[in-house]
């Protein structure tokens, strides 16, 4: 195994930096959340001065924003929007994204079936636009500890920027580390960082393969979860979840099917229920310590 600083398996950003304090200047400049009645939210700072939001074009923020407090509405354009304080279903409605994001519906299933919550210890194999670290952010408190893996710069720069404004709007917050490299090649930098984790969870187009590395890191009773769009990836991800000792806890799919108002009174099903998005595939390590 190389040095974990090696060029092949580099820190993306500096450890201090990421679990740095942020600066109190930062701090007092409220998040604030401009919802429209359909939910389209969009996130705005106090103190950001002049900025150029999608939907709402470009405008003052302290200008408009003078004045109005949480709960009050403001006029941008020709859009009412109210004042909200933001959480985490703000935050992801407005989230840039570059990727494909998980579904509240998965993430949400994942983070109660495996487990994970105040404290834990997880890892998270493909970050993306940090749909999922998000969700696992807000329930993992100041005292877990979230590694996530991405080997695409591109898609590691947009997930940062999410979960540093996830950070300042969350009333706590996980020590988080974002290593952009290949999970395959990752072990050793993730043991520097912790010993065991507590879940792992892999969104990635070939699961399978880091499957027998990551069993190694999980502690006994530590689950491994793999996030996969095909029956083809949910297979061999199967396969090597057994081949590697794991017991399949649970193996499936998410159907959500919202409900609406008839036009005549009642409630009805909606026209287009949100299908299917991944198999889901849950393993846990019951395996002895030695």
């Amino acid at each position: 195994m190389k040095p974990v600083f090696d060029r092949d398996i580099k820190w993306s950003y500096d450890r201090k930096c990421l679990n740095d304090q942020p600066d109190p200047s930062v701090v007092d400049r409220e998040w604030l959340a401009l919802v429209e009645d359909d939910g389209r939210a969009y996130l705005l700072k106090r103190g950001s001065g002049e900025v150029k939001v999608r939907g709402l074009g470009r405008f003052n923020v302290d200008q408009v924003l003078e004045g109005l407090q949480i709960g009050d509405s403001v006029t941008i354009g020709q859009k009412v929007l109210r004042i909200l304080k933001p959480g985490l279903p703000e935050a992801r409605r407005a989230m840039k994204r570059r990727a494909q994001i998980v579904l509240a519906k998965d993430s949400g299933y994942l983070i109660s079936r495996m487990g994970i919550s105040v404290g834990s210890i997880v890892l998270e194999g493909g970050h993306g636009s940090a749909g999922l670290a998000m969700h696992l952010a807000s329930v993992m408190g100041s005292s877990g500890l979230l590694i996530s893996v991405e080997n695409r710069p591109e898609h590691a720069s947009v997930g940062k920027e999410n979960m540093d404004v996830l950070r300042e709007i969350l009333p706590e917050f996980p020590e988080w580390h974002l290593l952009e490299s290949d999970l395959r090649d990752s072990a050793e930098a993730i043991s520097l960082i912790t010993p065991q984790i507590d879940a792992a969870i892999l969104d990635l187009a070939e699961p399978w393969s880091t499957v027998r590395t990551i069993s190694g890191l999980l502690r006994p009773g530590g689950r491994l979860g793999c996030y996969c769009p095909t029956s083809i990836q949910l297979e061999k991800s199967w396969n090597a979840c057994e081949e590697a000792g794991l017991s399949i806890e649970w193996a499936g799919e998410v159907i959500e099917r919202r409900w609406s108002k008839a036009s005549r009174g009642g409630v009805r099903p909606g026209n287009q229920p949100v299908g299917h998005t991944a198999f889901l595939l849950i393993a846990m390590n019951s395996n002895e310590q030695i």
